[in-house]
């Protein structure tokens, strides 16, 4: 299927559905009934961004947002230039699970699926971005685990994850891999193999190794598998999709050949079944505590399957924090009883040191932000 298939409403629609944010609005229970280590606060960034996913900013300040199951892209803008975020405007509609986005040199890139499309200059042309360039259409089609996470590397490559397009099977590549785009030369290269389902990965920012989550597959139980980060130590390594799981667990279906069993990568932190780690990030602003520089931020997006959910949270793998990678729990509160009040998907680095969390299941971006002052009250 196509990433341009599908509803693509008329340029003068898509303004008609210009939305402001909901800045002034009472706060939400997902802001009041959060969870916060002293001296942090939760606010609502921008409201009214539909199934919210991946976030990018452009040179000018432009606030990008993809979605999976709205098919659409976002651009959030201050339009009366006082430092706040207060109008969501529909770019593009009825994409194929256009959930993650990247921005470099002026271009959007949107991965809908099989292919990956180009806006060029898109910040010039935000009243009528056009249709967008395809600049690769060689991945699977399948929707199931076919939406994706994007980012460059540090050597210009795109990196794109492809799903397993199953609970549990054994597919041929490129599935359950992590790939590395040479977009000028149509190239690309396995980075990681054995991953069954990762949307979201960051690059360590003094190894500039790849850290990133893969969701562990259902039907095993309320607690098993683990879910997963890992850390890319070298290029085609493989971390165990489908016979090995969380580095603890044979898989029944498939069990692993003994040939292969030493080649298995085993997870920098092993998370709680079924969390469904979705955005990592690795924090280097100016504004969190000393014992947050480089932690790994984890966007726990929450259980489908299990008795009782579990997730809905924002964790991290403090540098020096002791066992399993210094894994502890930063943002919860967000379920009551079994009613999620956020899903969190992904993050984004103000420019402020705040951090921006996004929720596609009420359709919000949170900020995240720390004062000293605070923190002993």
């Amino acid at each position: 299927m196509s990433a341009l298939k599908g509803r693509i409403l008329p340029l003068a629609l898509l303004g008609a559905m210009t939305m402001t944010t909901g800045a002034q609005a009472a706060e939400p229970a997902a802001v009041t009934q959060a969870n916060l280590p002293a001296g942090f606060s939760l606010e609502v960034y921008v409201d009214g961004v539909e199934n919210a996913r991946q976030m990018a900013w452009g040179d000018q300040g432009t606030l990008f947002v993809g979605s999976r199951k709205a098919g659409r892209l976002y651009a959030v803008t201050d339009s009366n230039e006082d430092g706040q975020p207060d109008k969501v405007q529909v770019l593009a509609d009825g994409l194929f699970l256009p959930s993650g986005i990247a921005f470099r040199d002026g271009d959007l890139y949107v991965a809908a699926v099989s292919e990956i499309l180009r806006y060029a200059d898109i910040e010039s042309r935000l009243v009528n971005p056009g249709e967008p360039e395809v600049v690769y259409d060689d991945l699977p089609s399948d929707a199931h685990h076919g939406w994706k996470y994007l980012d460059f590397a540090p050597d210009g490559r795109l990196v794109v994850p492809v799903g397993a397009p199953c609970n549990i099977c054994n597919p041929a590549e490129p599935y359950a891999t992590i790939l590395a785009l040479d977009l000028e030369r149509g190239r690309r290269e396995v980075l990681a193999r054995g991953v069954r389902n990762s949307v979201g990965f960051d690059f360590h920012p003094e190894t500039g190794e790849l850290w990133f989550s893969d969701n562990g597959r259902d039907f095993m139980g309320d607690d098993l598998p683990p879910d997963e980060i890992n850390r890319l130590e070298s290029v085609g390594a493989h971390f165990g999709y489908p016979y090995w799981h969380g580095g603890q667990v044979d898989d029944p279906e498939f069990p692993p050949p003994k040939s292969m069993r030493a080649e298995f990568v085993d997870p920098v932190a092993r998370l709680q079944a079924h969390v469904a780690p979705l955005g990592v990030h690795f924090y280097q602003g100016s504004q969190f505590p000393k014992r947050y520089q480089q932690a790994l931020f984890i966007a726990e997006h929450g259980s489908w399957n299990r008795s009782t959910k579990v997730g809905y949270r924002i964790s991290a793998l403090i540098p020096d924090g002791g066992e399993n990678g210094g894994y502890e729990v930063v943002v919860d509160g967000w379920l009551e009883g079994e009613t999620p009040l956020a899903r969190p998907v992904a993050f984004l680095p103000h420019p402020d040191g705040s951090l921006l969390i996004s929720d596609d299941y009420k359709g919000r971006i949170y900020r995240l932000s720390y004062n000293p002052g605070d923190a002993g009250k």
